[in-house]
């Protein structure tokens, strides 16, 4: 068996073909384009890569897209004044802050601001009032990557009701609210953690297999139950040439990128379980562009709930 691979790219793509009319529709009626507020502190590298990306996507499909800076050296009370000043914004539909904060703001840096965050501009989904919405199954704004992976296994009409469904990582970014979310679609749900005992049996029971927690080849062929749909949400870097050739043989195209660069980006599922697994995300092109895609799409969805259109 070879898995169908599951396109994320492609997706994410139609999904920004499929809003940028509605965006044009809701500036003309408004007079004014649906606006979303980035706000980075400090100068993290790869934030700095993720932050540009999301603002080039909300240009493209025409938001109003600015990003918010603070230096390194910021206090947490100058944090808390900006985000209190986007959440008064009339041009602003959408804040979205930019994880993770530097340490220097405190270790409750995260959860002071998540609860300074308006929570009809909050895109990420993450503050107290919007995790409890989609806790009671009634969510206006959920977190943008257990979003995009309901929508891709909609898009591939891959059932999701009456069917066993894995979920290995308890964050409150995609754990928890990916759980929350195959539930409401009537799905039977286990979440596995780092205590869970015999976690490959877990595994294999189930119809649906979501890897979320950021550990390189956790999930092998021996956790799949032959014609799953695994869902790759890890993003890890490789820089072991002899890990990049236990993944993959000589010759693969993957294995020659990592000898250009030296590094590698793959997800928490090994390439075995293609050989297993019914339908797979890749990484990259999988999960990572729908989640900013997801975001588009809540950014437009908040900008509609604030004018009621």
């Amino acid at each position: 068996m070879s898995a169908r691979i599951l396109d994320g790219q492609a997706l994410a793509r139609r999904l920004r073909e499929e809003i940028t009319p509605q965006v044009a529709e809701f500036t003309r009626r408004h007079g004014r384009p649906p606006g979303l507020a980035i706000v980075l502190v400090g100068q993290n590298p790869a934030s700095e890569v993720y932050v540009r990306n999301k603002l080039k996507s909300g240009q493209e499909v025409g938001f109003r897209a600015d990003l918010e800076r603070l230096p390194e050296t910021a206090s947490l009370a100058d944090l808390l004044g900006l985000v209190e000043r986007l959440n008064h914004s009339a041009v602003h539909d959408a804040i979205l802050v930019q994880s993770p904060l530097p340490g220097t703001l405190g270790a409750d840096a995260e959860w002071r601001v998540l609860d300074a965050i308006a929570p009809e501009k909050d895109v990420d989904g993450f503050t107290p009032v919007n995790a409890g919405r989609l806790v009671q199954g009634r969510p206006t704004l959920a977190p943008c990557t257990p979003l995009g992976i309901i929508e891709l296994l909609a898009r591939e009409r891959i059932q999701i009701a009456g069917r066993r469904a894995c979920v290995i990582g308890r964050s409150g970014i995609v754990g928890k609210p990916m759980a929350l979310l195959l539930l409401q679609r009537d799905a039977t749900v286990t979440i596995c953690h780092s205590k869970t005992p015999d976690l490959e049996a877990v595994c294999r029971e189930a119809d649906i297999l979501v890897a979320a927690v950021g550990r390189a080849g956790l999930v092998t062929k021996d956790f799949v139950k032959p014609g799953a749909t695994v869902v790759d949400v890890g993003m890890n870097t490789i820089t072991d040439e002899a890990v990049a050739k236990a993944w993959f043989p000589e010759g693969h195209p993957r294995l020659a990128r990592f000898r250009e660069r030296g590094s590698l980006l793959v997800g928490d599922v090994h390439p075995d379980v293609a050989n297993v697994a019914g339908a797979l995300t890749p990484v990259p092109g999988g999960v990572g562009p729908l989640t900013i895609a997801m975001l588009m799409m809540n950014t437009l969805r908040a900008a509609r709930a604030r004018t009621r259109t």
